[in-house]
């Protein structure tokens, strides 16, 4: 009882029960915040991962702007019922060269950490265009007029190098040929060897919307065909240290 009397002090008390609260509030803060100083590294290097080419990069900064991330979450919780329907759970590695981050905590429609190679580019262009037409029951908005915005790249390597200030290693080589790669991924009948060397032989080479130009329809369907494609989960074992 005489401890429940001390604590009505508080209870009573506005200013009192701010400033233990803010105490309370600092010690766990230092004690959750304090053993990452003393980390090397605080994200566990994961083989496979690779900087975003400019296309996908491109492709990414629409899916932001779209505001696709208000409906589509990119975490898979290391649950049961989560882990069988979308895949293994997502790596904090797979989000590091991600400024922001697409984790998220609704969904209106699927996660979309493991959709890269799921479905046919065809199936994605027809989910933009009218997502009702493959998946009746969506609430998604058509975004068909993407396949109408013809883009060039221009401004692809001030979007990495920007990215590249905050940590993404974009090499000068990477920057220097960030036009000539985002042209070259959308059209194999081009010279990509170059844009293989630099990010990779998994990178997707290819005509993603079947049109002629360029557009931002490619550039979207090409970020979101390499989502959760990059790590090879059947040799992946897990560090137990962190």
């Amino acid at each position: 009882m005489a401890i429940l009397d001390k604590h009505k002090i508080l209870e009573t008390n506005a200013t009192l029960l701010l400033i233990f609260s803010f105490l309370v509030v600092t010690i766990g803060g230092i004690v959750q915040i304090t053993p990452l100083f003393y980390l090397e590294n605080t994200i566990e290097k994961v083989e496979g991962m690779r900087p975003y080419t400019p296309l996908e990069m491109a492709g990414r900064e629409i899916y932001i702007r779209e505001g696709c991330y208000v409906c589509h979450s990119q975490m898979i919780r290391p649950m049961r019922d989560e882990v069988e329907r979308y895949g293994h759970y997502s790596l904090a590695a797979e989000s590091m060269y991600d400024h922001p981050f697409q984790w998220g905590s609704k969904r209106t429609g699927p996660d979309l950490a493991r959709v890269g190679g799921r479905y046919s580019d065809q199936w994605h262009v027809d989910h933009l265009r009218d997502p009702q037409s493959v998946v009746p029951e969506s609430v998604m908005p058509k975004y068909g007029f993407l396949e109408h915005r013809k883009i060039d790249g221009k401004y692809i390597g001030d979007v990495m190098a920007a990215n590249a200030l905050v940590g993404t290693p974009y090499s000068e080589e990477m920057l220097e040929n960030a036009q000539a790669d985002f042209l070259a991924q959308a059209d194999p009948d081009s010279d990509y060897d170059g844009l293989l060397e630099r990010y990779g032989d998994k990178v997707n080479v290819r005509n993603f919307d079947g049109q002629p130009e360029l557009t931002e329809a490619d550039a979207l369907v090409a970020y979101l065909q390499m989502l959760g494609t990059l790590v090879d989960f059947s040799t992946f074992t897990p560090d137990a240290s962190r």
